[in-house]
């Protein structure tokens, strides 16, 4: 959906028309309410992506759709039961862009994929 590449995330979601934009600065504020104070945000693979101990999680808009990329299949596998309403591949959650994630939902994974981190960066110490 992006023409060009963006400098950071607040200009890669001012260039998303609505109701794209709305929906992701949801899942922003969603996702910023529980990182860790140390997690930064950046532009990866041309998306929002917020890091902690490596990526954590990313989002994107599409023509057609949004999507909430946790980075782990095994989470995707984990949460099929949450995710059975949405369409979903290896590293991918797709859903309407008029329609963000449940909170709730979006904060398991997250709350995962921090410790899927940690668990990571400890075992590298």
């Amino acid at each position: 959906m992006q023409m060009h590449k963006p400098k950071d995330v607040a200009e890669y979601l001012a260039a998303l028309p609505e109701p794209a934009r709305a929906t992701l600065l949801k899942m922003q504020s969603v996702i910023r309410s529980i990182v860790p104070a140390e997690t930064t945000e950046k532009i990866s693979y041309g998306m929002p992506t917020f890091h902690y101990n490596g990526a954590l999680v990313g989002f994107a808009a599409f023509a057609k759709h949004c999507s909430f990329f946790p980075y782990s299949a095994a989470l995707i596998k984990e949460f099929a039961a949450d995710l059975q309403n949405y369409s979903t591949a290896k590293g991918t959650i797709r859903f309407p862009v008029d329609s963000p994630l449940p909170a709730a939902l979006v904060k398991k994974i997250v709350k995962a994929r921090i410790a899927q981190n940690t668990k990571k960066a400890l075992a590298k110490a």
